[in-house]
C-alpha cells in the first residue's frame, strides 16, 4: 500500500514549531516524528495553511523552519485559487501533509469544495503521513471543540472522520477545553475521543490509536469515554521524543 504499507495520522495539541530568539520559526521533535513514519531519507512535506487564511507571512516562515532539515518542502494554497494545476496529484505526490491550526470549520468547508477531503483521504489510505495541529489535528476526527465562531469554544461535529473519535487539542493551556469536550461527550454531540497537552502528539495506525509521544516531559494525553451520565478520563503517558 505504498511507503511503509500502513495509513499513520499524527495529530498535535500544540508545539509543531517554536519560535526563535530571530522571531523565526523552528521545528519540533513532532514533526520529525511525523517526517520518520514516512520511511523516506528525503521526504516531500506539503504544507497546507487553509485554517489561517493561507497567510502568506506565516507560510513563509513555515518554509524556514524547515531549512536546516533534509527535506523537500511545497505547498497548497486555496486562496484566491489553488496554487497547483491539479490537487489530487499534489497530494498523491507528498510523502507527509501538515495542516496549521487556525479555523478548522472554515477549512473543512473550502476542503471540501475544491475535493480536498477526498484526495486525502486517498493519500491517507495510500501511505501518505498526514498530520498537524490543533485545526490540523482536529480535521482528521469526527470533531472536538473549536472557536472558528468565537472565542467561546463551541462543539463541532463536522470533520473528515477519518478516524472515528472526537479530539481534544490544547488541552492545558486553555480552560474551556477540558470541560466542553467532557460535556460534549457526555451529552452524545460527540463520540469518545482522545486529547493532548501542548507539546504532545496523538499517533493513529489505520483507525487505531497506537501512541502518544511529546518533546514536553510533564505533558500528558488523554483517552475520554462515556460512561452512564457522565465520562471517564483515563491518561495515557507519551513517550518522550527529543525537542
Amino acid at each position: 500500500m505504498g511507503r511503509l504499507g500502513q495509513s499513520h495520522i499524527v495529530a498535535i495539541g500544540g508545539g509543531s514549531f517554536r519560535m526563535t530568539e530571530r522571531f523565526t520559526l523552528e521545528a519540533t521533535g513532532l514533526l520529525r516524528y511525523a517526517l520518520d513514519l514516512t520511511g523516506q531519507d528525503r521526504p516531500k512535506l506539503g504544507l497546507i495553511a487553509t485554517a489561517v487564511g493561507d497567510d502568506a507571512g506565516f507560510r513563509l516562515k513555515m518554509f524556514g523552519a524547515f531549512q536546516q532539515w533534509d527535506v523537500e518542502v511545497s505547498d497548497l494554497a486555496l486562496f484566491p485559487m489553488p496554487s497547483v494545476d491539479d490537487i489530487r496529484e499534489w497530494v498523491l505526490d507528498q510523502d507527509a501533509i501538515y495542516v496549521t491550526g487556525g479555523s478548522v470549520a472554515n477549512l473543512a468547508a473550502l476542503w471540501r469544495l475544491h475535493g480536498l477531503d477526498e484526495a486525502l483521504a486517498e493519500a491517507w489510505r495510500s501511505g501518505v503521513v498526514l498530520s498537524g495541529q490543533s485545526a490540523g489535528a482536529l480535521c482528521w476526527h469526527v470533531g472536538g471543540n473549536t472557536d472558528s465562531f468565537g472565542p467561546t469554544l463551541r462543539p463541532w461535529a463536522e470533520g473528515l472522520a477519518f478516524l472515528p473519535y472526537s479530539c481534544g487539542v490544547h488541552y492545558d493551556s486553555e480552560p474551556q477545553r477540558r470541560a466542553l469536550l467532557h460535556a460534549s461527550i457526555s451529552s452524545g454531540e460527540l463520540p469518545d475521543g482522545y486529547a493532548a497537552d501542548e507539546g504532545v502528539a496523538l499517533h493513529y495506525v489505520g483507525t487505531e490509536f497506537i501512541q502518544a509521544v511529546s518533546i514536553n516531559a510533564d505533558a500528558g494525553a488523554y483517552r475520554i469515554e462515556r460512561q452512564g451520565a457522565g465520562v471517564k478520563e483515563f491518561r495515557v503517558e507519551p513517550r518522550l521524543l527529543a525537542p
